[in-house]
């Protein structure tokens, strides 16, 4: 029946094909189990009620893009970035409540998905210059490595210069740097997982050494604390507005972006156009509304598909594949739980190298346009706001 429903045939694949595909996907976006509960945890969140909220988001994602956009093998789950940027920026730096803060991201995701209905959204992604949509996204990593050094402990307050070198002579922060330099050399041999393998293989041996605690591997899931949890009142204020447009700018560009590149290796370019992208970012949108209400910040898709799309993935079984396993985490939260914050922080700079790199396709010979892209990326990290970077890069480039 799943066969004729995705149409293996036309697409040129079949269903062993799009399992392994799914796993691979799976594998490369692991990693959002454990580091999206700690990064919102940070601003005030539940932890457990993440970690399912988490969960179910993503499984629900892409359990919506495999039935509606069935022609498109992606994962969906929480963003990256975005995740830091209301955990830091909104929670903590603008002291709103995570209730607050959910009530923008469900707005935001509302915009999305009406804006997905209509035009407006192709004329959207074509107005802003390719460079800024580059350049915000490195200084997006870049804030993101910034906030990976912190919670590893490679940096630290100075009450002159600002930031200083940490304590490098702490274990943990040791295994978290051996963390990093294994992921560099999977992702060098292309070994599929190589953000979860190194996470869960130095995090064991932090455990083995009495480093940090193990509290189990499998328990029944964490109650949903931030279920239907969101606070519209704030999200509507005046205050908000910004907020608001970038979760919105994010979600939006990063979809684009996201999709744009799978597109490309999934042979779906027709011409100058992308089949079925309405389709795709729809579900997008839908997913992020529905995320919000279960209580986690932005989803959005994933570029780590592109492992699966590589491994053959061409229809949405890949999708329904990776909804299954994400499922089949819930009962795991206590093993997330024990994970280490120096070994995720670890995890979260290799995943700032992943949105620095793209910045070789800025057009730096055109200064007008490498320069809006430069000062987005150092105003992020320097500002600690996502928000500033993208105000300032559009000033600029105007």
């Amino acid at each position: 029946m799943l066969e004729k429903y995705f149409n293996f045939k036309a697409h040129r694949t079949n269903m062993k094909t799009e399992i392994v595909a799914g796993v691979s996907t799976f594998l490369t976006m692991a990693y959002i189990l454990a580091l999206n509960p700690i990064i919102l945890a940070d601003g005030g969140f539940d932890y457990g009620g993440v970690f399912t909220a988490t969960v179910l988001a993503t499984a629900l994602a892409c359990f919506i893009a495999a039935f509606y956009a069935k022609t498109w093998p992606i994962g969906l789950a929480p963003g990256m970035g975005i995740n830091a940027f209301i955990a830091y920026g909104v929670c903590l730096g603008m002291n709103y409540t995570p209730a607050e803060a959910l009530g923008a991201v469900l707005v935001a995701g509302i915009v999305f998905l009406i804006i997905s209905l209509t035009p407006i959204r192709a004329w959207l992604i074509n107005s802003i210059p390719k460079s800024m949509k580059l350049g915000i996204g490195a200084g997006i990593g870049l804030f993101l490595g910034v906030i990976g050094f912190e919670i590893m402990g490679i940096t630290a307050d100075h009450p002159v210069t600002l930031v200083t070198l940490g304590d490098l002579s702490n274990p943990l922060l040791l295994l978290g740097a051996g963390a990093f330099i294994s992921m560099i050399w999977m992702e060098a041999k292309g070994i599929k997982g190589n953000i979860i393998i190194g996470i869960l293989v130095f995090s064991a041996i932090a455990w083995v050494f009495g480093l940090g605690k193990f509290y189990g591997v499998v328990s029944a899931p964490p109650t949903m604390t931030h279920l239907f949890a969101f606070d519209l009142g704030a999200a509507l204020s005046a205050s908000m507005v910004t907020v608001v447009f970038t979760l919105f700018f994010i979600d939006f560009f990063d979809t684009a972006g996201t999709l744009t590149s799978v597109a490309n290796v999934a042979g779906k370019m027709k011409g100058n156009k992308i089949e079925d992208i309405d389709k795709a970012m729809l579900s997008d949108s839908v997913g992020t509304v529905a995320g919000s209400l279960l209580g986690t910040t932005t989803v959005t898709s994933y570029v780590e598909s592109g492992a699966g799309v590589k491994a053959g993935g061409r229809t949405g079984m890949t999708s329904l594949v990776i909804g299954v396993l994400f499922l089949l985490c819930l009962g795991f939260a206590p093993l997330a739980t024990s994970l280490p914050k120096e070994i995720d922080g670890a995890a979260l700079v290799y995943v700032a190298i992943l949105f620095v790199r793209n910045i070789t396709d800025i057009e730096w010979k055109d200064i007008s346009e490498s320069a809006p892209a430069i000062l987005a990326m150092i105003t992020m990290p320097l500002t600690y706001s996502i928000s500033n970077g993208i105000a300032l890069a559009f000033i600029a480039y105007a």
